[in-house]
């Protein structure tokens, strides 16, 4: 029996269906984990299908031992993100291997001597493919799945990619509100105070996103976005193709309740807050696997049980920032939570560096319940 490991770059529509296949291997007795569609996963790495790919390239590689996968990985070179932040930096991403540190070795070296040879001299990682995707790896909280668009992995991925050499560049935390209605009877007077002053004084309105006009609504979301995150760490701006690509996936399953604009007075854009139901609930409850013929519709069977959403996105441009928008954003994202009939909210992720919103959350009864990491290394 051969139990050389071998590393082979993925050529084909074959080596993609291996590589999106090898979870359901890897995790089939793990409870926590959510299997994805099949479908969803292939199209992500066709280029006609995601815009992402016109200012990137990538490469994809199988770990093998005896012919069967036992580990998979992803190296991508973003140059949107190189030329925004002046820097040679690649990613890796799509990271899944069996709890062996030779194979987890073999994948590594083979994505950055990929990356070596696009002139990078930095990786970071995990990332799919970007910060604007999923990212980071679960270092604590594997007690419960995880909301939608959220990693998961095994406990043993950490010292894997520690024993690599990587260390960390960053800590992402994921906030929890286990019961909604109880913390919103007694919210803090001082935030209190400040969601008044936003109204009363500021003149700052919240709307939900209009599906009547929602081009125009897209519109001034694509405005504000990468306005609100221009300076954050790791951000990168989206193009109008890529908003346009995850407007069109998200809105047929978003609660448009719960996608809020801010507004001055006078109908000036600044601020937007995205808050999903948890999509995960569903899927896992309808197994994932192929999406066609069954499982979309067990999907939406599903969906109408959803008892939890995640806040994902919170932003308002530097010009009205520390004015308590980001207060007046959550007390209204978690009344309309409620109020359509939600029990828990995640906030998640949230940079550790950024104080403010971290600080906003736990006055508000948040507890933080999951680390991700991001990792970095000199090629």
């Amino acid at each position: 029996m051969d139990t050389s490991i071998s590393v082979e770059p993925v050529t084909d529509a074959k080596g993609i269906m291996a590589l999106v296949k090898f979870p359901f291997k890897l995790y089939r007795d793990d409870p926590n984990w959510v299997p994805p569609f099949i479908e969803e996963r292939r199209d992500f790495f066709d280029p006609k299908k995601n815009p992402f790919y016109e200012h990137a390239r990538y490469q994809l590689f199988l770990a093998r031992r005896g012919g069967e996968v036992i580990g998979t990985i992803g190296a991508v070179v973003n140059d949107n993100h190189n030329a925004f932040h002046n820097e040679k930096v690649g990613a890796f991403g799509f990271f899944e291997s069996v709890n062996d540190q030779a194979v987890a070795d073999v994948l590594f070296n083979a994505a950055e001597d990929w990356l070596r040879a696009q002139g990078m001299e930095i990786v970071r990682g995990p990332l799919s493919f970007s910060t604007n995707d999923e990212c980071g790896t679960l270092i604590d909280g594997f007690h419960e799945p995880p909301m939608v668009m959220m990693t998961y992995n095994p406990r043993y991925y950490p010292a894997l990619i520690e024993g690599h050499g990587y260390t960390k560049a960053m800590d992402l935390f994921a906030w929890i509100v286990e019961d909604l209605a109880e913390s919103l009877k007694t919210p803090p007077p001082k935030v209190l105070r400040v969601v008044d002053k936003v109204i009363q004084k500021e003149g700052i309105r919240l709307r939900e996103l209009d599906r009547k006009h929602i081009d125009h609504d897209v519109a001034l979301i694509k405005q504000i976005y990468n306005r609100a995150w221009e300076k954050n760490w790791g951000f990168v701006p989206m193009t109008d193709a890529e908003i346009d690509h995850l407007v069109k996936a998200l809105l047929p399953l978003a609660d448009t309740r719960l996608v809020l604009l801010a507004e001055t007075s006078a109908g000036e854009p600044i601020g937007v807050s995205l808050t999903l139901p948890d999509l995960h609930q569903a899927l896992k409850r309808a197994g994932g696997g192929r999406m066609y013929p069954f499982g979309i519709l067990k999907f939406l069977w599903h969906k109408r049980k959803i008892d939890q959403v995640r806040l994902l996105i919170m932003g308002v441009i530097e010009k009205y920032r520390g004015r308590g928008i980001d207060a007046y954003f959550y007390l209204n994202t978690a009344r309309r939570a409620v109020e359509c009939g939600y029990k828990r909210l995640e906030g998640s992720w949230i940079l550790e560096t950024n104080t403010m919103m971290n600080l906003i959350i736990e006055r508000l009864g948040g507890i933080r319940y999951k680390t991700y990491r991001i990792y970095e290394k000199r090629l």
